[in-house]
């Protein structure tokens, strides 16, 4: 079992360079299977932070595992993953090799320090879940379980003044490819005592929901600020077989179930590091900083349309005891049985009309108690409406003028004379 990488001191300087470009410098970490280094890019000319593992076995086969392991670690490419720039043996003893990652030199404190100098509030909290959880599901698709998720592997970057601290993750140094081989010794127990998973304790095969275990003690140990399942190695590995972690009665509802959700003794019973995300990140977007549901919505069905009554009983069930002259809501009459057909259509429900002067009044009444503009514009349409209405009275009811007098030819003589006084005659 590995411990925790706990600092050095920083008087422990050597100046040798490795693979023939990386001055090794102050060692800044130190734990049971590896020592970690600021050293100098000689090449590119820029700081990196650099695990050098303890020596290995000069075991051909074994060694050519654990480089293809190291190379598929050092391609990883996540905001919430500590970047690998390369990797290597250092072949200065030929006969330890000893392989090496060199990674981005992060400047910030420990998820470890932050607990320790006090509880994170829950949006803090949120935000460093959701990362944590995002760089999962991202090294869990590449089929990678990191199997030491711990506050001490987790580092707070600042990336703008005034924004949340962002987390990024690091330490893969015992990382296991799913279903492959392994950077350890075959059969070694890997991990840290307090935030290992039940099969993790009891050496079981184990997947990707080991690393939503770890997670979920370590987001719990967030909210409480004190370890889980303290005690030796033993202790604290056989406690989580025993009993579920404890949450304290004051967390919100939301929180509780998450971090039981992530807890879950079955492997099966843990959500994925994509839901979890999910679920963070909607407590970011919450006014109480509470995160979203895990479970999937399901299917919403709809209600079947209620029966129609006969017609004797429509009546009845509309003017039912209790409803004389109570004035109806609309939710009320959209759930009461004559919702389903309006008195103006029932046929025995005929409605009472109002009285002309009853309709005028009311008319009257709301003219009066409307607005200004609506009068007015009340007032117009009715202008309006008088208007064209008397131009189409004056064109249908105009009296045609009389037709012209048709001119006759001229008739001379006795006839002529005759005529003359028979148009006389007849004009008016």
């Amino acid at each position: 079992m590995t411990g925790d990488i706990v600092d050095a001191s920083p008087n422990e300087v050597t100046t040798d360079i490795l693979s023939g470009r990386y001055r090794l410098g102050e060692v800044i970490g130190r734990g049971g299977m590896a020592s970690v280094y600021s050293a100098r890019d000689e090449n590119l000319g820029r700081d990196v932070a650099l695990k050098l593992f303890a020596p290995q076995s000069p075991d051909a086969d074994e060694l050519k595992r654990q480089q293809a392991e190291i190379e598929l670690l050092a391609t990883l490419n996540h905001p919430s993953l500590v970047t690998l720039f390369d990797a290597g043996t250092d072949t200065r003893v030929p006969a330890e090799p000893r392989p090496f990652l060199t990674m981005e030199l992060v400047e910030g404190q420990d998820l470890r320090s932050r607990i320790r100098h006090s509880p994170l509030p829950l949006d803090e909290i949120a935000v460093i879940g959701a990362g944590l959880a995002d760089a999962l599901a991202y090294v869990h698709s590449l089929g990678i379980i990191h199997r030491d998720i711990k506050p001490a592997n987790v580092l707070l970057v600042q990336i703008r003044p005034g924004e949340p601290v962002r987390p990024k993750l690091t330490d893969f140094g015992i990382a296991r490819i799913v279903d492959g081989t392994r950077l350890t010794a075959t059969g070694t127990m890997v991990g840290t005592a307090a935030y290992l998973s039940p099969e993790q304790a009891r050496g079981a095969d184990m997947g990707t929901a080991s690393d939503i275990y770890s997670l979920g003690l370590v987001l719990l140990e967030c909210i409480t600020g004190a370890v889980e399942y303290p005690g030796s190695a033993v202790e604290s590995a056989v406690a989580r077989l025993h009993r579920a972690p404890v949450v304290p009665a004051g967390v919100p509802a939301e929180w509780a179930q998450l971090i039981r959700a992530m807890t879950a003794l079955d492997p099966l019973d843990r959500p994925a590091a994509a839901e979890l995300e999910a679920a963070l990140r909607q407590a970011l977007i919450s006014p109480d900083s509470l995160p979203g549901l895990l479970g999937a919505e399901r299917t919403r069905v709809l209600p079947a349309p209620p029966a129609r009554l006969p017609r004797s009983g429509l009546t009845q069930t509309a003017r039912g005891p209790g409803s004389a002259g109570a004035p109806r809501t609309r939710q009320q009459h959209a759930l009461t049985p004559d919702a389903v057909m309006p008195d103006a259509v029932m046929p025995d429900a005929q409605p009472a009309r109002p009285r002309g002067r009853d309709f005028i009044s009311r008319g009257i009444t709301r003219f009066r108690g409307a607005r200004r503009r609506t009068r007015v514009l009340v007032v117009l349409a009715v202008v309006a409406l008088f208007a064209a209405t008397a131009a189409f009275a004056s064109v249908a009811f105009a009296v045609p003028e009389p037709p012209a007098v048709v001119p006759y030819p001229a008739v001379t003589g006795d006839l002529g004379d005759h005529l003359k006084q028979l148009q006389n005659s007849v004009q008016p």
